[in-house]
């Protein structure tokens, strides 16, 4: 970015223009809405241009009186509208990553409201208070970790602050699941612009009246985006046609490397690095007289002549940065900016008319919980700084930031002094466990509950079979998407199998059994030598129970064992059943179990059960649970422990309860399961003249003996292997949401598996296979035919396939070729 393009840009081109011009979008609203919105591009067939704010501090540096001046200024609006007395009583919750400092800037400007953000990032010692799933987002699962969880618990006004208000769903789902523990009867919502479509504008309203609380809305302006006919088409070409020149814009040598030192910036002990936890308006005062010392600290290690600064803060910590940030503007002569990392990939194009002019790109350097990936800085290069000061907290100041292509090596080459300030995470008390019930029942067996043996699988479940839990497929999966339910309160009507699939399923099942054979062989192999001699196997209900049976099929085949085997309920959002939990600490050493399931896909159960994990040892004070899942398969390499990483059919996933002991999927809800409860599920008893799960099991296990040198051999050299998981399934999932323009990661299911759930439970929108895929995805394909979904061939897939499921689905949403969903 040269001087001159500088000054075009400061001379008044709105830096939306470049998009505008050559896709004909428009901003339609309020007259501040392109002094507050840029545009940019990214690869997404659904929705090409993106909005970008210029007063956020993410992805435009931005004097940061500026930046903490808006969020103040909604923040006094909200005090005025609630009446002081009101305010005196509000919680403020902030979204991560984007809003977690326009949030606590809303906090200052209401006055003393106690401050709480969402985090992504799971912490050891730390419970959650809730979580919800934000449905258009590059990374979706948001966790609420108070320090005291009664801070949410409290009957004052709940404000909730995002940096845009496009459909509601976020805030529909955040409201719905707090709503359910900790009810109130006012909510404000706060964002810095409403861009909500007509179609969504009445769902606040509607929603409010169903829960009978009070929801305002709260913004600095308002408007749609426009787009002409044929906006995705021209917007791919563009992207295409850039992106090659531009995606590594910034991310290498900009000439000589700069001095990279650290400062110490003496943070108040005690006080948090932001709102992770909670921020309190006693760690505000504390905050506001430690700012001006610190500022004078950053200011007198700079270089003398610095004349342009950036302080650039790291994803979620907005906030600690931006208040120094701001200190320093006041401390020093030197034109100060302010922005952040972010996780979110955006094409740059250096053009004073265009948002994002360059990009920096680094490896993650905190450890993140969803694995590796990239990091990105953007308008950093080329932007004229004399320095930056990056500003990162303790948990993220790792080897990987100072590698030659970590962080700080990316800015050296481009700025010639680049100054750390590492701001100590911030590590929440932890209290002491609360007592709990210490009766629970015995576990469900069949034949009572399952069509298992009894010595094959205890259940700890509660038995819901005389309680209808059915819903239609289609009225799920808009509920699901909309916000006005979960998952797992509702079952979908169990898929009756024709006389076709269930030929495929034997075919499949008579050309695999001795490939399921060999991989259930190794993984408990790998389970004996590496962690327990006499483990105790718990699967992950349903789809873990039969692997776990068969696993232990193979211990009592090949060495004798007799080993205890559970199955318990783990639910995406909610975590593992607790109460499943205490009763397997109370009857076995929790150091002997072995968490058991299918497959991995993304990984998300995986993540899902090491931070639920966390949560109980906080709570219970119990330890020794390892969150390490045994799996047969891992095409997402998401596990160290499997008996592969093929993505291949495994014949359980093409039925339901039928191959399941006629087990349904687990059910959480809360008028049917208490504090003291297993979490519930159904036996579907009608369907015992069509159940083949003893069939399933008897065909795999009966080539035990067939396979026994060549599991000796696969397991031997297994345990050999580096066995690291990389999380390419994860990558893979995020780059297919974006290409795809799905934005959920939720809606991308890998794998045959997961596929083939997909097509019997959920709405699907388009089968992505790789090419030259064969038999394993018969049955997808027959499915996909039945239900009139397309199958579209991809090259380097790095799954067998990957099931699409219909985005922002409702009755009457069309498929991928514009054609009415077949249900």
């Amino acid at each position: 970015m040269t001087e001159r393009a500088r000054a075009e840009g400061r001379a008044g081109v709105w830096s939306g223009s470049w998009v505008a011009e050559r896709l004909g979008v428009e901003l339609a609203g309020d007259d501040s809405l392109t002094g507050l919105l840029g545009l940019a591009l990214r690869r997404n067939p659904k929705r090409a241009h993106l909005l970008v704010s210029n007063v956020l501090g993410k992805h435009v540096p931005q004097s940061p009186s500026v930046v903490h001046g808006h969020g103040v200024a909604l923040g006094r609006r909200v005090r005025d509208l609630l009446g002081a007395e009101t305010a005196g009583h509000a919680v403020v919750l902030g979204y991560a990553e984007t809003a977690t400092g326009l949030g606590h800037s809303v906090a200052d400007g209401l006055g003393a409201a106690p401050y709480l953000h969402s985090t992504r990032r799971p912490v050891a010692g730390v419970s959650r208070a809730g979580g919800f799933e934000e449905s258009h987002s590059h990374a979706t699962s948001h966790l609420l970790l108070p320090e005291d969880p009664a801070l949410l618990a409290g009957d004052g006004p709940l404000v909730l602050v995002d940096d845009e208000f496009s459909t509601g769903n976020t805030v529909l789902n955040t409201v719905r699941a707090l709503h359910e523990r900790y009810p109130r009867k006012r909510y404000v919502v706060v964002a810095l612009v409403d861009m909500r479509s007509p179609a969504d504008a009445g769902r606040l309203e509607d929603f409010a009246r169903e829960i009978g609380a009070r929801v305002d809305l709260v913004t600095a302006a308002s408007g749609t985006v426009r787009l002409p006919p044929g906006v995705l088409e021209k917007g791919q070409e563009l992207v295409a046609r850039y992106e090659a020149g531009s995606a590594g814009a910034g991310s290498g040598a900009g000439g000589a490397a700069g001095r990279v030192s650290r400062v110490d910036l003496h943070w108040p002990d005690g006080v948090p690095d932001g709102g992770r936890h909670g921020f309190t308006a006693a760690h505000r005062e504390r905050l506001e007289n430690a700012l001006p010392g610190m500022a004078a600290r950053i200011a007198d290690a700079l270089p003398a002549d610095t004349r342009r600064v950036l302080v650039l803060g790291f994803e979620e910590l907005m906030y600690a940065p931006l208040r120094l940030a701001d200190a320093l503007e006041r401390t020093t002569d030197a034109d100060v900016r302010y922005s952040t990392t972010t996780r979110s990939p955006v094409l740059a194009v250096d053009d004073p008319g265009y948002a994002i002019r360059t990009r920096l790109v680094f490896p993650a350097h905190d450890d993140p919980a969803d694995g590796p990936g990239e990091r990105y800085a953007y308008n950093v290069a080329g932007a004229g700084f004399d320095a930056v000061v990056a500003v990162v907290d303790s948990a993220a100041d790792t080897p990987a930031l100072h590698e030659p292509d970590g962080l700080l090596g990316r800015l050296a080459a481009h700025v010639p002094h680049v100054l750390l300030a590492v701001v100590p995470s911030y590590v929440p008390y932890a209290p002491h466990a609360p007592e709990r019930p210490s009766m629970l029942p015995e576990p469900l067996r069949g034949p009572d509950f399952s069509s298992y043996a009894s010595d094959e699988v205890g259940w700890l479940l509660q038995d819901f079979s005389d309680v209808t839990l059915e819903a239609p497929t289609e009225e799920r999966e808009e509920a699901i998407q909309s916000g006005g339910a979960h998952y797992a309160e509702s079952l979908p009507v169990e898929y009756q199998p024709s006389e076709q699939y269930q030929e495929l399923f034997h075919a499949a099942l008579d050309a695999s059994a001795a490939r399921l054979a060999r991989a259930v062989g190794a993984v408990t192999e790998i389970v004996l030598a590496e962690r327990s001699p006499r483990p105790v196997l718990v699967s992950l209900a349903r789809a873990g129970t039969p692997v776990g049976i068969l696993m232990r099929r193979w211990a009592q085949y090949r060495h004798g064992l007799d080993l205890p085997h559970y199955a318990v309920s783990i639910v995406r959002g909610r975590g593992i059943d607790a109460n499943a939990l205490r009763w397997l600490a109370a009857h076995h050493d929790p150091a002997d179990v072995v968490f058991v399931d299918g497959w991995t896909g993304k990984g998300a159960i995986t993540r899902e059960l090491a931070a639920a994990l966390l949560d109980f040892e906080v709570s219970d004070g119990v330890t020794g649970f390892n969150p390490e899942i045994a799996v047969l398969a891992d095409p997402g390499s998401c596990v160290r422990t499997y008996g592969t990483r093929d993505d291949f059919l495994i014949p359980s996933a093409c039925l339901n309860s039928t191959v399941s002991g006629l087990i349904s999927r687990t059910v959480l809800r809360a008028d049917l399961v208490g504090p003291h409860d297993f979490h519930g599920a159904k036996f579907y008893r009608e369907f015992a003249g069509s159940d083949l799960s003893p069939a399933f099991l008897d065909a795999v296990s009966a080539h035990y003996p067939d396979v026994t040198d060549a599991v000796h051999a696969q397991a031997k050299e297994l345990l050999a292997a580096d066995r690291t998981p990389t999380w390419e399934g994860w990558a893979a999932v995020e780059r297919i949401s974006e290409e795809y323009g799905i934005d959920d990661v939720n809606l991308v299911k890998p794998g045959v598996g997961e596929t083939t759930r997909v097509m019997l439970r959920r709405v699907p929108w388009k089968v992505l296979a790789r090419a030259g895929a064969g038999p394993d995805l018969d049955h997808v394909r027959l499915l996909a035919e039945q239900r009139g979904v397309p199958v579209e061939e991809v090259d380097d897939l790095p799954y067998t396939c990957v099931g699409l499921i219909h985005p922002k689905y409702t009755r009457g949403a069309t498929g991928a070729d514009g054609k009415a969903v077949a249900l």
